[in-house]
């Protein structure tokens, strides 16, 4: 198995999709509502692989407390905990926001992202760049090589597996032309197997918000 790369070391999957979604030639995140629900699917997906999320006939079941988790981890996981089994997708619409929120403000305090705030006509706007745009640039790398590459799936790191599975489902840009995303089906789905409730309900997702506009 592939060891983890120092761009990776330490670094939540929530974190690591943040970081992944930067658009670096416009300075910017993606989306911040699509990028929201994606930070979630990362949530739950590290949930679920850690063993503290089980899958129930497409509902996520709280099985057992996370160790150490995250800000939004342990959001997600207390709401999950007190309430009945609901959908993966219900769990990944809920407060998209406080998600985006949530790991900004950790980035920002471990001072990989910049976040600038000010008011434009009395309405607060505020800007977030990356702060090691290398880390982005090379995530996304190797994010890209796991999807088109010819690498065993079984070789390839369990987090640029996950990452990879998740840019798959929202057809990140940042990784992929959007045109590209359909040559590597088959590709795409080995690599989402271990989150596969996750990944399809994150892709409906997206593709019903894009349908309502």
């Amino acid at each position: 198995m592939e060891p983890r790369t120092t761009t990776q070391q330490g670094e939540s999957w929530p974190r690591s999709v943040f970081l992944l979604a930067f658009d670096l030639r416009k300075e910017r995140p993606a989306n911040r509502r699509r990028l929201g629900c994606l930070l979630r699917a990362a949530a739950l997906a590290e949930l679920m692989t850690s063993g503290s999320l089980a899958d129930e006939s497409g509902k996520a079941r709280a099985v057992t407390a996370p160790a150490a988790p995250g800000r939004l981890q342990a959001a997600v996981w207390e709401q999950i905990a007190g309430s009945p089994p609901r959908s993966w997708g219900s769990w990944m619409r809920k407060d998209h926001a406080q998600a985006y929120r949530l790991v900004r403000d950790e980035l920002e305090a471990a001072r990989l992202v910049r976040v600038e705030r000010h008011r434009v006509l009395l309405f607060p706007v505020e800007r977030v760049t990356p702060r090691k745009p290398h880390l982005s640039r090379r995530l996304a790398e190797r994010v890209a090589r796991a999807v088109h590459g010819s690498r065993p799936i079984s070789r390839v790191s369990p987090d640029v597996r996950v990452l990879a599975a998740l840019a798959a489902a929202a057809r990140l840009k940042t990784v992929l032309p959007d045109r590209e995303w359909p040559l590597h089906q088959r590709r795409v789905e080995q690599l989402s197997a271990p989150i596969e409730p996750i990944t399809t309900a994150l892709r409906k997702n997206l593709q019903a918000a894009e349908s309502s506009g």
